[in-house]
């Protein structure tokens, strides 16, 4: 039996307003006892259920967390999160992005209580990896709005047109698959990404 590549399922869009409106604690509550799922809100209130993703895809996340959460620790002056981290932007939507980066002087004046839910802040550097299901249009306006709500710098990877869209306070600028590397200098000094083991199979 043929495989179809695009096997992975896009989002599932749940439109709660105005029978019910959840603010960033029932939120995170509601996305606490749902764990099985990766859910996001659009600044229109709109969520999106996104459900696990499949191997090749988790493979390729984990190579660009473990590059960039590597550099972190040896830097030292931001820290690194997963796409489990839950981000509450100005504009009211909750992004979980692939992987990012937030500065440590932004992060020390949050409470305990808040470092435990949803960060109110928008990360300095975000990445999102294109998966076989995603269409381009909606993932490239999430990167923009990463952007529009203070990060600083954004790379849209893309195995599957083997290519960087990086996003940052000028023109976008796209890095072909003819490059094995991208240089994060000078938001995240000294951090460049190996992007050999994102286009080639991972297993």
């Amino acid at each position: 039996m043929e495989t179809k590549i695009g096997a992975e399922q896009p989002p599932m869009v749940l439109r709660t307003r105005p029978v019910l409106e959840m603010d960033d604690e029932q939120l995170f509550e509601f996305c606490r006892i749902n764990r099985g799922w990766r859910i996001e809100r659009t600044a229109e209130g709109e969520l999106e259920i996104m459900p696990p993703t499949g191997g090749d895809t988790s493979n390729k996340n984990a190579e660009v967390t473990m590059q960039l959460r590597l550099w972190a620790k040896r830097e030292g002056t931001g820290v690194a999160f997963d796409s489990n981290g839950g981000f509450l932007l100005p504009n009211g939507a909750m992004r979980s992005p692939d992987a990012s980066w937030v500065r440590r002087e932004r992060l020390a004046h949050l409470t305990a209580v808040q470092k435990q839910r949803f960060l109110p802040v928008c990360p300095d550097f975000v990445i999102e990896l294109r998966s076989p299901s995603d269409r381009l249009v909606p993932i490239e306006a999430k990167m923009l709005e990463y952007i529009e709500n203070g990060a600083r710098l954004g790379w849209l990877i893309d195995p599957v047109e083997r290519k960087v869209t990086v996003y940052g306070t000028g023109d976008r600028v796209e890095i072909s698959d003819k490059t094995s590397n991208v240089s994060g200098d000078p938001t995240l000094p000294g951090f460049v990404l190996d992007l050999k083991p994102i286009w080639e199979p991972g297993f």
